[in-house]
């Protein structure tokens, strides 16, 4: 497929970019060679390869989440909640936070 200036411009308007003549006629080229070789790729049969997600063989580590051994919803308002947690400082609950 031949990309013509026109289609250079609207994706150049499309893109907020002002292009002088001889970047359309680049661009113009350089789209063609890109969809000739896409053109390419799509004539090899891949109809006995197996989709690939990732080759590296890195996995994600996770954790379990587990309950705290100190509940507070026991508490009716929060006040009641600040004076039965573990730590506190004036009117707030402290917390440990790790990143």
């Amino acid at each position: 497929m031949q990309f013509t200036i026109k289609e250079v411009e609207h994706i150049a308007q499309l893109s907020r970019l002002s292009l002088n003549e001889k970047e359309k006629e680049i661009y113009a080229e350089q789209f063609s060679k890109i969809l000739a070789y896409i053109e390419k790729l799509n004539m090899v049969d891949t109809s006995n390869v197996q989709p690939t997600f990732q080759i590296t063989g890195l996995t994600n580590i996770e954790r379990r989440d587990s309950l705290a051994t100190t509940t507070l919803s026991n508490a009716s308002s929060g006040a009641e909640m600040v004076e039965q947690s573990p730590e506190k400082e004036e009117r707030y609950i402290k917390i440990k936070f790790s990143q």
